[in-house]
């Protein structure tokens, strides 16, 4: 019997891990068919796992409003739009002896588990972006990361290089206007480059890229404007998290900060929740910590739908957005 993913997870998918898979899905879809919006947070290595090859086409399908992603996850979806054809793949990733890992060092490939990033593309990313951030330096402009890099991607000297745009998140997200935020940003290749050129002298100064709270400030007048056209009876602007870390921890922050810290009493929970971490349930940990958890934050409801999917994010996210998607 030949079966669609969605009527393969439907049928199969009916305990445990999958059957949570299965009820995250069916839940995401009913938050969307009543008029909700979804935000995605991106942490781990899912730019160099290329989630962007099913992530572009959820956000061109309108099934992702914006997105709170590591500095890693921003730049790595730009390194292999660039160079992809130059990264090396390492199988048996887990047997390398420490000399192999030096030898891919003084080569200048950079390793991600089972992926190679060549040095050559940070360097000529580097060189854009300085340009870049010394224009905005002067002009006294103060962009995201994500804006900055977007300017990148618009040279055309830079868009011969390209290779798949199709795999390429990044670039669905500046075709929908989503916002594109970034916590922690100099926790990042790209991110150290920027301390570096202020260090040398070649920028004048830090503020050519927003600080870590002036990225709050705009995810919350985001939430405010989402809450404020959502249709009547929507509801409120739902949270998909992959992994776990600064990148939904920053972005989930954003509406306690409202409601405890501004004191709104017109700004809802989030309504909608998904986590997909391989973290487990630990003391004081927060990648694994469960939903219920949220609650006592301010940050969900108790009737708010929420999911806690505990597996790999490379094998659940892409059945999901298939599931919705109708592959």
């Amino acid at each position: 019997m030949t079966m669609n993913v969605r009527d393969f997870i439907d049928h199969h998918y009916l305990h445990y891990n999958s059957r949570a898979v299965k009820n995250a899905a069916q839940a995401y879809e009913a938050h969307l068919e009543a008029g909700g919006k979804m935000f995605l947070t991106l942490a781990g290595a899912m730019s160099t796992a290329q989630l962007g090859r099913i992530l572009s086409r959820a956000i061109d399908a309108g099934l992702v409003h914006g997105i709170s992603c590591t500095g890693a996850n921003l730049e790595e979806d730009a390194f292999r739009l660039l160079a992809g054809s130059e990264y090396e793949e390492i199988n048996d990733w887990r047997g390398l002896r420490a000399e192999d890992e030096a030898a891919l060092y003084a080569r200048g490939m950079n390793r991600v588990t089972d992926s190679c990033i060549p040095e050559t593309v940070m360097r000529h990313m580097e060189r854009e972006l300085l340009e870049h951030w010394k224009k905005c330096s002067e002009s006294g402009e103060s962009l995201l990361p994500s804006e900055m890099l977007m300017r990148v991607l618009d040279e055309p000297e830079v868009q011969k290089h390209f290779q798949i745009e199709s795999d390429s998140w990044l670039l669905a997200a500046k075709r929908q206007g989503i916002p594109v935020f970034t916590p922690g940003w100099e926790d990042s290749t790209t991110g150290n480059m920027f301390a570096a050129a202020a260090w040398r002298g070649d920028i004048p100064h830090h503020r050519s890229v927003n600080s870590g709270t002036e990225q709050m400030v705009k995810l919350m007048r985001w939430y405010e404007q989402m809450t404020e056209q959502r249709p009547e009876g929507a509801p409120s602007v739902g949270f998909f998290q992959i992994g776990g870390g600064i990148a939904g921890d920053f972005a989930i922050c954003a509406v306690p900060a409202m409601i405890q810290d501004l004191e709104r009493e017109d700004i809802p929970f989030w309504g909608y929740f998904c986590q997909i971490s391989d973290a487990v349930t630990s003391y004081g940990g927060y990648s694994g910590a469960p939903p219920n958890e949220k609650i006592t934050w301010g940050k969900l409801e108790a009737s708010t739908p929420s999911f806690m999917i505990e597996s790999d994010a490379t094998i659940v996210a892409p059945l999901i957005f298939a599931y919705l998607l109708g592959d």
